[in-house]
């Protein structure tokens, strides 16, 4: 039997001034269920902009915040931190795990950074054509 394999792809959105000053990396991650997944996410700002956002986007959905979080503190809000963690040591890099991948894990994942209350969402495209995105079969 073949796993199913869950896709996880990693989209941003052009900056203020059209830079890609956020660089989230990998693009895109294929892990077979119950592996975790790890990305990160840098950007080329000042220490100022310590505080790093990741979100999640299921197809036809809206995004949804996972975890807030600075170098000193981490807000998971409604989501579990036994199925996520992040590390972010320095105010220009930070990573992200999703932890037991199941199908419910597939999606679009955005990371932002911001200074105070302006928040910039920036990163490169990735233009996936009609069908690419692969889910795994329903169970």
């Amino acid at each position: 039997m073949i796993p199913a394999l869950i896709i996880l792809s990693l989209l941003c959105v052009a900056g203020i001034q059209g830079k890609t000053d956020v660089i989230q990396t990998p693009s895109i991650i294929w892990k077979n269920m119950g592996e975790s997944a790890e990305m990160t996410c840098h950007h080329m700002f000042d220490d100022s902009y310590f505080q790093m956002y990741w979100y999640r986007q299921h197809r036809g959905e809206s995004m949804r915040l996972i975890v807030f979080t600075t170098t000193s503190s981490k807000d998971f809000g409604d989501f579990k931190e036994d199925k996520y963690s992040t590390v972010k040591t320095v105010a220009q890099n930070g990573s992200f795990t999703v932890k037991s991948l199941d199908a419910d894990d597939s999606g679009t994942y955005f990371c932002s950074v911001s200074k105070h209350s302006v928040t910039d969402l920036h990163c490169r495209f990735l233009i996936l054509s009609e069908g690419s995105l692969m889910l795994p079969p329903d169970s």
